[in-house]
């Protein structure tokens, strides 16, 4: 449900959201497969309940060839055989950093990331999950 008088963020503060933008497009150029990056993005907007960013991603991710099968069972990506190894930890990184919990193991995680990645890519992951968390935390502050 959307509430009445939601602040217009992307009015207010066009110089932020330009800078927003331009970091947005320079994860897109890092060394992310584009189908990891919409997995990414579709599952930390689920997770953070941003019904705009879970269409918008989900649109995207169809028209970049993934299919329809794996968008509906990634909520339940840790019980289906649909992921690749490195998509899951991709997808274990994403969860992690979305929900902060003291008790994750980030090195455990960055240890099996490293399997699959090297630091770069790991870089461009780990601010690709911080970027879109910005972006659903500005679209879900105007529910």
């Amino acid at each position: 449900m959307t509430t009445s008088n939601p602040v217009k963020f992307y009015e207010l503060v066009p110089a932020i959201v330009k800078r927003f933008v331009s970091a947005a497009e320079e994860i897109g150029n890092a060394e992310i497969e584009p189908k990891l990056r919409h997995l990414v993005d579709l599952r930390a907007s689920q997770m953070n309940q941003c019904a705009f960013c879970v269409k918008m991603h989900t649109k995207e991710a169809l028209e970049d060839g993934e299919s329809h099968e794996r968008i509906q069972r990634l909520t339940v990506w840790r019980h289906v055989n649909d992921y690749t190894p490195a998509e899951k930890v991709a997808l274990a990184w994403t969860e992690a950093l979305t929900n902060l919990h003291v008790e994750t193991d980030y090195g455990r995680l960055r240890e099996d990331l490293r399997k699959h990645f090297n630091d770069a890519q790991i870089s461009a992951i780990t601010a690709a999950v911080a970027m879109i968390n910005v972006w659903n935390r500005v679209q879900v502050s105007n529910h």
